[in-house]
């Protein structure tokens, strides 16, 4: 394979039950395409059978790649797969797709250029929520309240869980990245504003899944953990290491 336009980075936990119809819906949608693509699964500390699903499945389809990292963490996972891809663009995808994957391609040529990241929203011009019990988006504008007061200025959906990046702007940011768990987002999208990067928001349809790991509450103790780690960072210099290419 030449290089692929596209690299779609799937982090995978405890998905036995969702991944099967994700990669069928991912692998049809992209034979439809153009343009030539890689999907990369990363499963990382599942109990369940995740892994051996993913590798079945990229043993019959050659642009499929599945990866184990022995440690937990969503973030970890991410890293592991932006690190691994080859495209010119790398979108981060959650296994539940809750964003149709037909969306993707407002986050690259020709829909979307002259960016570094494009981040969904569910806040932006035109995003639609589909069956958000009201108690979640309540929760989720509380975060980004505490976010853009505390580092992320101006961005009003960091959390949702698709996210296009430039190649080497992924090279660089995840080569700096520190948090393995959820609120990984928070830190690399702070690492690229600190670097002056356009980063914009494209507004989505989105729909709620019942099945979600997040736990709003808790999820919400570890995002003031981590925004302390973050400042840590900062003071320590350890964003601020020019970028050196792969």
């Amino acid at each position: 394979m030449n290089q692929p336009l596209l690299s779609i980075v799937i982090p995978a936990f405890n998905e036995a039950s969702r991944l099967p119809a994700t990669l069928e819906s991912i692998d049809r949608f992209l034979k439809t395409q153009p343009y030539e693509a890689e999907v990369i699964v990363v499963e990382n500390g599942s109990q369940d059978r995740t892994l051996e699903i993913a590798q079945e499945f990229s043993t019959q389809h050659p642009t499929f790649i599945a990866i184990h990292e022995n440690q937990r963490g969503k973030g970890l996972a991410v890293r592991t797969g932006m690190l691994a891809a080859k495209g010119s663009y790398r979108f981060i995808c959650d296994a539940d797709l809750s964003m149709p994957i037909e969306e993707v391609n407002q986050f690259i040529p020709p829909m979307r250029d002259n960016f570094d990241i494009a981040i969904a929203s569910r806040e932006a011009p035109g995003a639609i929520r589909y069956n958000e019990p009201a108690y979640r988006h309540l929760v989720g504008r509380l975060f980004n309240t505490v976010v853009r007061l505390a580092i992320l200025p101006g961005l009003q959906d960091t959390q949702c869980g698709f996210k296009c990046f430039r190649g080497e702007v992924a090279d660089e940011l995840f080569r700096l990245q520190t948090i393995p768990g959820w609120t990984f987002d928070v830190e690399v999208l702070y690492i690229a504003h600190r670097r002056k990067m356009r980063i914009i928001e494209v507004g989505i349809p989105w729909y709620f899944n019942s099945e979600s790991k997040v736990n709003v509450f808790r999820d919400l103790k570890q995002v003031g953990r981590d925004l302390l780690t973050i400042w840590r960072n900062v003071r320590k210099g350890a964003y601020d290491a020019p970028f050196r290419s792969r």
